[in-house]
């Protein structure tokens, strides 16, 4: 998701995005170290997504 995407979003969807993406990294490495996710691309992706709404987030609340 582009970061215009997230900016548009409210508070409550991003801390609820946020809490997705990090259960999907959890669920992410433990297949990964098991050998059932071959793609360690994903995790990258997902790391940077969790970052993005982080950002996003410390921007809001450094606006007001």
């Amino acid at each position: 998701m582009k970061a215009k995407e997230l900016r548009d979003k409210s508070k409550e969807e991003l801390t609820t995005l946020l809490a997705e993406k990090r259960s999907s990294l959890i669920a992410l490495r433990f297949d990964v170290s098991a050998r059932q996710h071959k793609s360690y691309s994903d995790l990258k992706k997902t790391r940077k997504e969790i970052a993005r709404i982080l950002t996003i987030l410390a921007e809001e609340k450094s606006k007001k």
